[in-house]
């Protein structure tokens, strides 16, 4: 369906479990589909397309492709595959077997091992990825996919315990799932299109919209540094200490800055847009807002306009593929135990969500952030549907929920490898750009930007995310039970 997004018409596909019957027509001459990995996406996907074949009737089998040896052998028979049954094998020959080959392992291990990846996959087998990545690391070394085979893209937009949770919720709630973006990047069968579609349906998503895979993962990338992980990480830590300095308790200051956005400023935007939180507010905390906003837009675009050039050139990708290849002399390691996060954990075990505050100078950082990586997307050029779910709709309804249940340093330590890059290069820099230029601002008495409040008000970006409200999952993501620490992919 046509929908338009602020001043631009876009079409959405909608998926849904009624349209499982179509499956069988989308993945003609497909017999085996081969998901290879099993880190976040893997085991949600894996699970997902099965189940959805079966109840559409298709012999299709999903199999899973392993490292030898790997560990993720016992979870993947836990679920249902087996080497009994053929759907569960060493990587490289369940590839050798596959009709779509799946590619859900680490960003890292595909910069390293595409070339057997390619010679491994049959002729005429699709290549199905779920992040761009490998694109740009192919894109900044001069090189390319093999051009006899089709390769597309679904990227759900969100972590795959999202992906399953949604999923299983669906099976009730016709319209429960993470929407997804697809792109068919090359299309030699003819049938690329159809296929990709497909798996987006089976995966559950309710909407789809569609993008190239250059623009996924220069937008994918770059969200992650900012408002969908970095950005967050890096305002919650200068929140803290600002509030702290200010005389609050650590765990009030905590409550205020994390919990604010967390627990409630992410809620009403998820529910009726960014401009929303503003409008509620009563006019001397609306005042508050605009000094907040008005001082932080500029220094956060600072540095979100610097990521979007280290992306876009493939300086980025570098520093991931690099960082990897010093992880054994150098392992990551953990910000959980710091002060902020020790203090959030305690506040998390008395929580109250009745309590938990909207802080309107929060709300003016946080919003400002998310409002300057919103147009830095757009004035590069990408689709407004991509740049709401990349901004706006995977922070609120995907990544903060789990956020609030296990808090952000979670988040930051569990994370894909190339997200947990990024967000602990770029959240520092947040940081103190907030610390140095946006707080001194304030406390300095410099007057409020008019201009860019007005500018605020009336961002076309406000009616596409209504819209895309409209399209947001028909029930909330359950997180109550999840304790996985398994390895969370941001797509």
């Amino acid at each position: 369906m046509d929908i338009t997004l602020a001043d631009t018409t876009e079409t959405i596909v909608k998926g849904g479990r009624d349209l499982f019957p179509l499956l069988p027509k989308a993945f003609e001459g497909i017999k085996t589909i081969g998901v290879i990995g099993w880190g976040s996406q893997a085991p949600a996907q894996a699970q997902n397309l099965r189940d959805s074949l079966a109840e559409a009737g298709s012999d299709i089998k999903v199999s899973i492709g392993l490292r030898e040896g790997s560990s993720s052998f016992s979870e993947a028979r836990a679920v249902g595959f087996s080497e009994d049954k053929g759907t569960l094998g060493e990587m490289f020959k369940v590839i050798s077997n596959s009709d779509l080959v799946i590619l859900l392992i680490s960003d890292a291990a595909q910069a390293k091992m595409y070339k057997d990846i390619f010679k491994a996959m049959k002729p005429g087998a699709t290549l199905g990825l779920s992040h761009g990545f490998l694109l740009g690391y192919l894109d900044s070394i001069g090189e390319t996919f093999p051009p006899n085979m089709d390769v597309i893209a679904v990227c759900p937009k969100g972590m795959g315990p999202s992906v399953r949770r949604l999923y299983e919720q669906g099976k009730k709630v016709n319209g429960a799932g993470i929407n997804a973006s697809f792109a068919v990047h090359q299309n030699v069968s003819g049938k690329a299109t159809d296929l990709a579609l497909g798996w987006g349906v089976a995966l559950g998503s309710p909407f789809m919209f569609e993008t190239t895979l250059r623009s996924e993962y220069r937008s994918d990338i770059y969200g992650e540094r900012g408002i969908l992980l970095g950005a967050v990480h890096g305002i919650v830590e200068s929140l803290f200490r600002r509030y702290v300095r200010q005389g609050m308790t650590p765990e009030q200051a905590f409550t205020e800055s994390s919990e604010s956005i967390t627990g409630n400023i992410v809620k009403v935007i998820s529910l009726k847009g960014i401009k929303a939180v503003y409008d509620m507010l009563n006019p001397s905390d609306k005042k508050i807002f605009q000094q907040a906003y008005s001082a932080s837009y500029k220094p956060a675009k600072e540095i979100l306009q610097e990521i979007y050039d280290e992306v876009s050139s493939g300086n980025e990708i570098r520093t991931v593929i690099m960082h990897g290849q010093r992880i054994n002399n150098y392992p990551v390691g953990k910000i959980d135990g710091t002060f902020t996060w020790q203090v959030g954990e305690k506040v998390r075990a008395t929580r109250d969500e009745s309590k938990i505050p909207l802080n309107p100078f929060t709300a003016g950082v946080y919003i400002a952030t998310m409002m300057a990586q919103i147009d830095v997307l757009a004035e590069a050029g990408h689709p407004y549907s991509e740049i709401v779910n990349e901004s706006v709709i995977e922070a609120v309804d995907s990544l903060c929920p789990y956020m609030h249940y296990r808090g952000v340093a979670f988040m930051v330590d569990n994370c894909s490898f190339t997200a947990k890059t990024g967000s602990r290069k770029w959240a520092p820099r947040f940081d103190y750009i907030l610390e140095q230029l946006a707080y001194t601002a304030v406390d300095n008495g410099k007057p409020i930007d008019t201009n860019l409040i007005s500018a605020f008000e009336n961002n076309k970006v406000h009616g596409a995310v209504t819209e895309c409200c409209k399209l947001r999952p028909s029930v909330d993501i359950s997180v109550g039970s999840q304790s996985s620490t398994k390895e969370i992919v941001i797509q």
